[in-house]
Formats: structure tokens, C-alpha cells, sequence
């Protein structure tokens, strides 16, 4: 059996995935939500108490019926278990914690513990070559050949980077919204609909914590208003400084840019238009890397 993990700051995708090797029809799969798990943000403490009381609960809820049916009877549950957990915060120097979390909580035969660009990477990229991207709240990408990571620009967050991240096109939107003339009607629109003023934004965005996902929140106005040919400019644009300070640096035109994010899914026409723009070639684009990472460890 195996759990695969997909974390972020706000939640954490699980998914249990037993293949039996006989035939293509007895793969059992079950998915659950806990919150998320940062070990940057979080205590050893805390991530164990997520573990024992949110996602134990959840596996410990299947019967030996539910097995049956699916036609896994042979193995018990979570026996001989390989725990494979991606999240955002999980740097070199975090990994041994991780690791041993999941190995007091699970006792796993195997548990590995990798960063939320492996999971992008791994997600896309299967076991070819290629660029992987996350494009969502935040903006991250590699060059992966096939197995490692061999190649990282540092994204630098939403203030120093994170160009082509949904943080980063909340605030070009902002900045438009009171700078530029011919946004007036935009900003009219989007003030009545979040009833919000520029006094409350800059509250958010400069007194309240999490500025990053305030910002990022926009994207659900912009694309909405996408007809309005300056805005969506405005998107293209965004995607394009992603390209140009970040992936020009791999120098590897000739490979596909795959990218995995909310915002990389919901602009894909902007997306590739970007790409086009700078000589680049969109491959696959995902929502979230889950999909991907059980065809990986399948």
C-alpha cells in the first residue's frame, strides 16, 4: 500500500492507493483532506497532532467490507504501508523531522519525504525530461531530467518575485485598479462586488497577515473580466516576466514547459500565449499535481 501526500500551507491532499499487481481493475484508491502541514510554520508537536487526530480518524473508518469489495482482501490495512509525503516547506534541512513524524504515527516499511516542486515535477514530467512550474498563490520551476531536479531559479516570493503567481497579478491588478485611467470602470466593478475600499486594501495587503493570499483572491474577479482587453494583458504580461526571469535562465527552449497551479490552469489560453510569445511550448497543464503523482507511484 501506499499514502501519497500533497501538501500546502492551507490543506493537504491524501491518497491511499493499494495495486495488487494482478490486474488493472483491483487498484484501490481512497482520497481524504486534512489541514495543511508546513514544517517551516509548524512544531514537530503539531504536525503529529494533525496526523493522529485528523487523518487516522479518516483511514481508520474503512471495514474490511469496503476491502472485499474492492478486492483487496489479502494485505491488512496500512500493513507494510509506504508513506510518500510532498509539501511546501520541506527543505533539506526540514526533511528529517517530516520523517520521523511519519515514522512514529504510521511505522511505515518505507517513507520519503520530498518538496512541493518534486511533486510538480514528478506530476508532470512523469520519468521524462523536462520544465516543471508551479504557478498558483505562488510561482516556482525546475529543469528536471527524468529522475532530479537539476536546475532551480530561486522564486524569491511575491514581494522579490514569484513573477507569473497569482500574488504577483493581485498586486499588478491593485496597482492598476487606483494608477491607471482607463481601469476606473474595472475598479468601480470590483469595489462594489468585494465592497472593499483603497483604505481596506491597504489594510490587508500591509497590517494583516497573509497579504499573499489576499492578493492572489483577485484572480477570481480578473478572470471573470477577461473581455477587458487591458486586464488580460495585464495576465499575458505576468506570464511573460515568469518566462523571461525565470525559465530563459535553464536555456532549454527545446523542451516543454508543463505547469501545475490553479492560476496555470484557469489562464491556459493566456498561458500559452505567453509561452508563444518567448519560444516556449506548453505541455500539461494540471489543477493540482495529484492526479499525476498516483499515475507516478502506481
Amino acid at each position: 500500500m501506499k499514502l501519497i501526500a500533497d501538501s500546502g500551507s492551507t490543506k493537504t491532499d491524501w491518497t491511499l492507493l493499494h495495486d495488487t499487481g494482478r490486474r488493472a481493475d483491483e487498484v484501490f484508491v481512497k482520497t481524504f483532506k486534512t489541514q495543511g502541514i508546513t514544517p517551516v510554520h509548524q512544531s514537530p508537536a503539531e504536525i503529529r497532532q494533525i496526523l493522529v487526530q485528523e487523518l487516522m480518524p479518516q483511514l481508520s473508518t474503512f471495514s474490511r467490507a469496503e476491502l472485499v469489495h474492492s478486492k483487496i482482501l489479502e494485505t491488512p490495512l496500512l500493513s507494510n504501508i509506504n508513506v510518500f509525503f510532498y509539501g511546501s516547506g520541506c527543505t533539506p534541512a526540514n526533511v528529517p523531522m517530516m520523517k520521523q513524524m511519519l515514522g512514529e504515527v504510521f511505522s511505515p516499511q518505507k517513507v520519503e519525504v520530498y518538496s512541493d516542486l518534486m511533486a510538480a515535477a514528478r506530476a508532470l514530467c512523469g520519468h521524462e525530461e523536462g520544465i516543471a512550474c508551479i504557478l498558483g498563490t505562488g510561482a516556482n520551476s525546475c529543469l528536471y531530467d527524468g529522475k532530479n531536479i537539476v536546475q532551480n531559479t530561486p522564486p524569491l516570493g511575491y514581494i522579490l518575485g514569484d513573477e507569473g503567481s497569482g500574488a504577483v497579478l493581485g498586486k499588478l491588478f491593485v496597482n492598476a485598479l487606483f494608477k491607471d485611467a482607463q481601469f476606473a470602470d474595472i475598479r468601480d466593478a470590483y469595489l462594489a462586488e468585494t465592497k472593499l475600499t483603497m483604505p481596506l486594501i491597504i489594510n490587508k495587503v500591509y497590517r494583516e497577515p497573509l497579504a499573499n493570499r489576499f492578493l492572489a483572491s483577485t484572480s477570481a474577479f480578473i478572470h471573470q473580466h477577461l473581455e477587458f482587453r487591458p486586464l488580460r494583458q495585464m495576465v499575458v504580461d505576468n506570464f511573460r516576466s515568469f518566462f523571461q526571469r525565470n525559465l530563459v535562465q535553464y536555456q532549454r527552449r527545446d523542451l516543454p514547459v508543463h505547469a501545475v497551479g490553479s492560476i496555470a490552469f484557469n489562464y491556459q489560453e493566456e498561458l500559452k500565449e505567453a509561452a508563444e510569445k518567448e519560444g516556449f511550448t506548453i505541455g500539461h497543464l494540471l489543477a493540482t499535481p495529484m492526479e499525476g503523482l498516483v499515475e507516478y507511484h502506481q
